[in-house]
């Protein structure tokens, strides 16, 4: 496939993943639960992040139906993700804590960080887990944070420490200076 048909592809189903997160967010400014909103409306997310490859017939639909069912790996990293057996015990633990989590300092870390560490998608689980996170920031009354490409380097190292070494500050850390820098 052409490089940049598949970037305009990536760019648009970006976008349609984003306004349908937009919507997720005025749900959480309007009251509703954040992690109540990520349980109900990730899904979404996830399949409007590939609607054009769907549309253009380079993926079924049904490929974006539910969690991964073969193993994935990380590209430049010692993490390696769990099972998908696993994924499908996690995800909903993952989303009991999410909502249990009272702290919203927690709930934006830990909510990217395991989401991640999990890795429930064959693709796009960054772009997910950082929308993830924005959500749970508006829940917090925290702006919208951007990962630059400029800091991909850093986001990166921080989480392998964090997956790898079990060490969580580097992340911590990260998020909270580009919170404030931005």
């Amino acid at each position: 496939m052409d490089r940049a048909l598949k970037d305009a592809l990536a760019a648009r189903g970006y976008w349609e993943a984003f306004q349908r997160v937009k919507e997720s967010v005025q749900s959480v400014l309007r009251g509703a639960d954040a992690g109540e909103v990520a349980e109900r409306d990730l899904s979404d997310w996830y399949r409007n992040l590939f609607a054009p490859s769907v549309t253009a017939s380079i993926l079924k639909a049904s490929q974006l139906a539910g969690y991964r069912s073969s193993p994935v790996y990380i590209r430049q990293s010692r993490h390696v993700p769990m099972s998908p057996e696993a994924v499908r015990d996690c995800m909903p633990a993952f989303f009991d804590l999410l909502e249990a989590e009272e702290n919203p300092a927690v709930r934006i870390v830990l909510g990217h960080f395991i989401f991640v560490f999990i890795h429930p998608y064959l693709d796009g689980n960054g772009h997910i887990a950082r929308f993830l996170m924005n959500v749970m920031m508006a829940a917090a009354g925290q702006p919208w944070t951007v990962i630059r490409v400029e800091q991909k380097a850093r986001y990166m190292r921080a989480l392998e420490a964090a997956s790898v070494q079990g060490d969580i500050r580097p992340f911590a850390s990260f998020l909270a200076e580009t919170r404030a820098s931005q």
